[in-house]
């Protein structure tokens, strides 16, 4: 494809699908000015939102400083995702001063005791390209970095566990059933290869390869390796106490990087990330809840996402994006800002949100 064909590729796309966020803030001007082997860069960045007009951002970096280099093209779309006006500065800010705010929802109500609760941020290792420039070797490179940082956090009686690969021929490696197992645990990932979006942005390439996961022994510590971003850390726990939460991944994250290379961070953007929804903190906190009023016992949304929206939550069904409600009303709520906000004011609004629901349930 030309650079003139993809330009009117783009503008094809921006009239049918003006949702897609790459089309919307497309600059030809700018496109133009670049040299050849920019232009090129930047057409690799922005190849997903083409080929999937369907996408809502429609661009993942490729290398660490893309965001800086190409900000006339990204920082538009980066805005309008996350809300932030032109006239607004952005500089990412982090606090993990987990107890300055009490937020327990099993204290609000003892059926709120039993919630299922995940928060997860994601991190890169600035020294090596983003998932989807890498090559297998570089994935396979990664995941050995990762695996040794892993043997020596296996020695720590808090954080103590194992490491599952899905490479093949490594001495970590899973078969088909266990990695099944774990899917169906929601503690794996799931096959990267069949995801188009992930497919044509190359981050899924080179599938299975430098792909596996670290779990504590008590299975409420995760670690992704070479799934959308480089590593995926995770807390999950039952109970309600988001503050209890959050101090465990807080303090397994901080083990973690001290057994790694820094990773990659921006003065502006916070926490790189392979999609530009996920900059700044990084982080999705995400708790299910059963909200059978709101959701017509499950097999409706609508209400429910109206409500959420206002209290600046994001909803998906119990199987995840696109899925349904399950039984009983089960969905999962999860704050919809993460760039601009603190990992702490994520905290306080995924409870003061879940209580907000909580108490429209059953009103």
């Amino acid at each position: 494809m030309t650079p003139d064909q993809m330009i009117a590729r783009i503008w094809t796309i921006r009239k049918a699908n003006p949702g897609n966020l790459m089309a919307r803030h497309f600059d030809e001007d700018y496109f133009r000015s670049l040299d050849e082997p920019a232009r090129q860069r930047l057409e690799r960045i922005i190849k997903t939102g083409i080929e999937n007009p369907d996408s809502q951002m429609g661009a993942y970096a490729m290398n660490p400083d893309d965001y800086d280099r190409f900000a006339p093209m990204l920082d538009p779309m980066i805005r309008d995702f996350h809300g932030i006006s032109a006239e607004t500065e952005i500089a990412q800010k982090h606090d993990w001063d987990t107890g300055a705010s009490p937020c327990d929802l099993g204290a609000i109500d003892a059926r709120l005791k039993e919630v299922s609760m995940r928060v997860r941020v994601a991190r890169n290792v600035g020294s090596f390209p983003l998932p989807g420039a890498m090559n297998k070797e570089q994935r396979v490179a990664l995941e050995k970095l990762a695996a040794q940082a892993f043997a020596r956090l296996i020695e720590d009686p808090a954080f103590g566990g194992s490491y599952f690969s899905i490479t093949p021929g490594t001495a970590n490696e899973i078969d088909a059933a266990e990695y099944d197992r774990r899917v169906k645990a929601h503690q794996m990932f799931k096959d990267m290869s069949t995801d188009r979006y992930l497919n044509v942005a190359g981050i899924s390439a080179d599938w299975p390869h430098g792909r596996g996961m670290y779990v504590s022994g008590a299975e409420d510590f995760l670690v992704w390796v070479g799934e959308e971003d480089h590593l995926r850390i995770m807390a999950m726990q039952h109970g309600g106490n988001l503050n209890v939460l959050f101090e465990r991944l807080r303090i397994g994250l901080e083990c973690l990087q001290d057994l790694l290379p820094a990773f990659a961070t921006s003065p502006r953007y916070g926490n790189v990330t392979s999609c530009p929804t996920n900059l700044g903190a990084g982080m999705r906190a995400s708790l299910h809840m059963r909200l059978p009023g709101l959701t017509s016992n499950g097999r409706d949304l609508t209400r429910l996402k109206r409500e959420a929206k206002t209290l600046g939550l994001a909803v998906r069904g119990a199987g995840g994006e696109h899925s349904d409600a399950g039984e009983g009303g089960l969905v999962d709520i999860s704050p919809s800002a993460r760039l601009g906000v603190t990992e702490m004011e994520i905290m306080r609004r995924l409870y003061d949100g879940a209580a907000a629901l909580w108490a429209m349930e059953n009103a």
